[in-house]
């Protein structure tokens, strides 16, 4: 298939890896498990074996005429442990890789499909100066853009990161949570051919 550059000119892509049908099921799936996946899951309180304290029988079992208690750190007494205490635990949700490469290719597909994907021969600046980048995003008529590049490319990121709506990331860190974070996404020549060898 054929896409369009926005400078000039035009490229053949493989059907395969752009020309995907949308499945809203496994993107949600695979966008959900991504997520979950960044969860610290810290949550942690203390029962009444990890609580400070309580080794010796508050008073003596019978003849006092209050209710029997064997630690002052039952679940029941204040400062006591918790009856059934949370614990660090692992959010990850198991996703395949090919179901994690079919979600990104059924993505891309309707990123072109809705004109949300804008591919350019090369996004060089000369120098890290934000003035520069956002002159470049003004001719191309983009405000709120991912931009994607095939390596990591420090003036870049310099000059981008004091723009707001403005995101950048090399095709290595491309994730499913930042291509829908932005309305449109404007991707490199070189950057494009790379996403195509890898869902091909």
């Amino acid at each position: 298939m054929k896409l369009k550059l926005k400078d000039k000119g035009s490229v053949d892509v493989a059907e395969a890896a752009f020309g995907a049908k949308f499945n809203e099921a496994l993107i949600h799936q695979v966008v959900t498990a991504y997520q979950a996946g960044s969860r610290a899951g810290t949550k942690a309180q203390k029962n009444r074996s990890a609580v400070r304290g309580g080794g010796a029988k508050p008073w003596n079992q019978k003849g006092t005429g209050r209710a029997r208690a064997g630690t002052i750190r039952s679940p029941i007494w204040v400062g006591g442990g918790r009856t059934f205490a949370a614990k660090p635990r692992n959010f990850d949700q198991k996703v395949n890789k090919k179901m994690y490469r079919a979600a990104l290719r059924s993505m891309l597909s309707e990123l072109i499909r809705q004109d949300r994907l804008v591919i350019v021969n090369d996004l060089a600046i000369d120098a890290p100066k934000t003035r520069l980048l956002a002159t470049k995003l003004k001719e191309y008529e983009l405000n709120n853009v991912l931009i994607l590049n095939e390596a990591f490319d420090e003036k870049l990121f310099l000059a981008a990161r004091n723009l707001p709506n403005v995101g950048i990331c090399d095709v290595a860190a491309m994730d499913p949570v930042v291509l829908i974070r932005f309305d449109k996404v404007l991707v490199t020549l070189p950057a494009l051919k790379l996403i195509e060898e890898r869902l091909s």
